[in-house]
């Protein structure tokens, strides 16, 4: 179980230690802004289609093949990044590494889950949260630190070459497992009608409006660090604030409340949450404001994530499980794509953009929590 977080965290690094570089690289290749802007969201759209594509392959021929092969695949396409000389050659390496990357996330949830024991399956995820948690840290400073001191040839370089080497041992770590479907089982139980289920409903839309709101965050937090006349750095470490807050509330004794709770009610603590924090970001006159905000944020990240996706885990079988985190995953991407495209049209007002976003979540959130059953909640 210790290798898939390692692979999570690997798998997880490759995207966000582009996220500093990626459009500055595009830049320098003479990309015009459109053109920067398709760069960035090209990955997340074609990430998207291999989310569900995976969750396909992986109930039909299992997680092993499907890691290795998309982890190796990834590798290489990340290394050819370092023979682009223009930028549609840009914009075409970043939609197959997108894709291919797209099939290891699903696949490795599925692979966690494989072994499915309820009374450890929120665990399992906390603990799966934390691995994002701390990519998400690692990854952008890695890519700037290695960028900015031997040049972006050898991010490329060392990402291409730990997404190789964790494919290729995958293989010996991960153990098979035959995918064998029982003649009796209905049509249904192996294809989506999972997504009919209202709890796993509520997980696909909570961890949209959760990654709406990451993409939001990401576009508007330098813009409220401008607004406060504060340094550029601290966008940096607002950032970190969030994911250290999330990642201690993973793998603390906090953790056990995912497998105590129900998840219904966790996902809407979470949203509510978020909600709450967004807007305290929107109103936010100081740095310790902001700071605070950062930090609750970080909470309903960390009720959200693993409450989300043990629903998935606890609502599917091993026949449909990578379909139903294929669909998940592309919820996640979309949510990104969204949340950025959100607040590009509402402008260059940071407060304006988390206040919108705020409301959005608080709209939502009350109309799932009108629209669910009493027993999803009790």
């Amino acid at each position: 179980m210790i290798f898939m977080y390692i692979l999570l965290i690997v798998a997880f690094i490759d995207m966000f230690s582009q996220l500093p570089v990626i459009a500055p690289f595009a830049t320098s290749l003479g990309a015009t802004p459109l053109i920067v802007g398709s760069v960035i969201g090209v990955y997340s759209f074609s990430n998207m289609l291999g989310n569900v594509l995976s969750g396909i392959w992986v109930d039909k021929f299992g997680s092993k093949r499907i890691l290795a092969s998309s982890m190796i695949l990834a590798g290489i396409l990340v290394f050819f990044y370092t023979y682009v000389t223009n930028p549609t050659q840009l914009l075409a390496i970043r939609f197959f590494h997108g894709f291919a990357a797209g099939f290891i996330v699903p696949a490795a949830f599925a692979a966690i889950g494989r072994n499915d024991d309820s009374q450890s399956s929120g665990k399992k995820m906390s603990h799966s949260g934390a691995a994002i948690g701390i990519a998400a840290i690692i990854g952008p400073a890695m890519g700037a630190i290695l960028t900015g001191r031997l040049g972006i040839e050898w991010l490329f370089y060392v990402v291409s070459l730990a997404l190789i080497l964790i494919g290729f041992t995958s293989l010996v770590f991960i153990k098979s497992k035959p995918v064998t479907l029982i003649k009796s089982a209905i049509k249904e139980e192996i294809g989506f009608s999972f997504i009919k289920n209202s709890t796993i409903q509520f997980s696909y839309v909570s961890i949209f409006l959760l990654l709406l709101m990451q993409g939001i965050l990401t576009y508007a937090m330098p813009l409220k660090v401008e607004e406060l006349h504060l340094k550029q750095e601290m966008t940096g470490i607002y950032f970190s604030i969030f994911g250290i807050v999330a990642i201690l509330f993973f793998i603390l004794p906090s953790n056990r409340i995912f497998d105590r709770f129900n998840n219904s009610r966790l996902m809407l603590t979470g949203l509510f949450t978020i909600a709450l924090s967004i807007l305290g970001l929107g109103l936010a006159t100081s740095s310790i404001t902001v700071l605070l905000a950062m930090v609750f944020y970080g909470i309903g990240f960390a009720l959200l994530f693993p409450s989300t996706s043990t629903t998935i885990m606890k609502g599917t079988n091993s026949q449909n499980r990578g379909k139903a985190f294929g669909v998940y995953y592309a919820c996640f991407s979309l949510g990104v794509i969204s949340g950025a495209f959100l607040a590009g049209l509402l402008g260059t007002s940071a407060t304006l953009i988390f206040t919108v976003g705020a409301g959005i979540v608080l709209f939502v959130s009350i109309l799932m929590l009108v629209g669910l059953k009493p027993r999803t909640l009790s």
